[in-house]
């Protein structure tokens, strides 16, 4: 907290911005304002909802300050930066930047609210760097809707890999350096975004689509046409990194592409050793790579899921209940600066106590049962029961309200 302690004017402010992450870090059930004010031992939830509406401070520079603590914190100088989007379903059409529309939390369309992350990967741990908030074409041609959820007045429609390739610029011209960026085909299908990255030099290994066409020496083909004229000869069983139930073994191949950019351009495909299902990816290196550092950035892409299950049911990530654009930045920063902190104490704890045999190492999940049991505050029955009749008041007014 002290390192973003500058963005608050005043102590007041700083001082619930500490509870708050504390209550993210906490192991309540359910995380909102309501429940964080009453674990904090504060008498009603209008300062959480103070800090998060009206308090001046800028979350943006917050983002910047978790962003330089995890690259501090877990550096690697072979570090991959993944880019993907996670969905947080929403009921109603007034919350910022929600449509119906397809959203992997759900697997399929449904109302909801997406956002775009950039996540630091190394070897060490993963935590998210950066967030956009995606906003609908539906959203941007309604300036007056735009206006009421507190977006900016020059607010434009932006793809999801639009947002990406800005996220990934704030951290090159952050003056962070990156080995890798990865992310899936609706990033790696985006020529504008490819094209992008060549220019400042960043090497990418991006998923792309079957039907994705490619030049070769030969000619101009589909991605599985030329999977399916590899020999047998040309695969690699190599890992693509540890899971949950040990290394995840695939075959592998690549295939030089003709470019007439600089750099080296490549098709990297993966083919599953049991079903035969195969999943192709464009790679692009200033420099020449083999096929085992192509293999583990495109297994870096996992960390993202990882990044978002953890941040998700450890530090309240999808638990916002906000409507307005500044109290989605709010809230979301926070909880990255809590998730980050789990990750760095992991990274921490693994580097100065080894775990002994017989003991898996701490996991984040640990680390918060072990923080939330030795730091959350006590709440005596004094304050339970003024909480109960806050309730209660609250409920009674809302009844006489909605029957009005």
């Amino acid at each position: 907290m002290g390192r973003i302690a500058g963005r608050f004017a005043r102590v007041e402010a700083r001082r619930r911005a500490g509870r708050m992450v504390l209550g993210l870090l906490s192991d309540l059930p359910r995380k909102n304002c309501w429940t964080i004010a009453e674990w904090a031992g504060e008498a009603t939830p209008h300062g959480m909802q103070h800090l998060l509406c009206r308090v001046s401070w800028d979350a943006d520079a917050v983002r910047d300050d978790v962003r330089d603590y995890v690259v501090e914190r877990l550096h690697d100088e072979q570090a991959v930066l993944v880019v993907d989007e996670t969905g947080d379903l929403k009921k109603g059409t007034h919350t910022v930047g929600v449509q119906r529309q397809y959203t992997g939390t759900a697997g399929r369309i449904e109302n909801s609210q997406v956002a775009v992350y950039l996540v630091y990967a190394g070897a060490q741990g993963h935590a998210a760097v950066d967030r956009e908030l995606y906003i609908p074409r539906s959203w941007t041609c309604e300036p007056d809707r735009c206006l009421a959820a507190g977006l900016p007045e020059d607010i434009s429609f932006a793809t999801k890999p639009e947002l990406a390739g800005r996220m990934v610029g704030r951290f090159l011209d952050a003056g962070h350096p990156v080995g890798w960026v990865a992310g899936d085909e609706v990033y790696g299908g985006n020529l504008r975004l490819r094209a992008v990255l060549e220019e400042r030099g960043v090497s990418y290994v991006l998923a792309v689509a079957c039907a994705a066409e490619v030049t070769t020496g030969a000619g101009r083909f589909r991605a599985d046409t030329l999977a399916a004229k590899m020999p047998k000869r040309a695969w690699q069983k190599l890992s693509a990194g540890a899971g949950a139930k040990g290394h995840r073994f695939y075959d592998w191949a690549v295939i030089d592409l003709a470019d007439s950019g600089p750099g080296h351009h490549q098709l990297l495909i993966r083919r599953d050793r049991t079903s035969g299902e195969r999943a192709y990816y464009r790679c692009f290196s200033p420099a020449p790579n083999p096929l085992a550092a192509l293999v583990r950035v495109a297994g870096s892409r996992w960390r993202v899921e990882e990044t978002f299950q953890s941040g998700k049911g450890l530090a309240g990530l999808d638990e916002h209940q906000v409507r307005r654009f500044t109290f989605w930045s709010r809230w979301v920063t926070l909880a990255m600066l809590a998730h980050a902190f789990l990750a760095v104490t992991r990274a921490a704890e693994h580097a100065r106590h080894p775990a002994p045999d017989g003991l898996i190492p701490l996991t984040c999940n640990e680390i918060q049962r072990l923080f939330t049991a030795l730091v959350g505050p006590t709440s005596d029955a004094i304050h339970q029961l003024h909480w109960s009749l806050w309730r209660r008041r609250h409920q009674a007014r809302s009844r006489t309200i909605h029957y009005h």
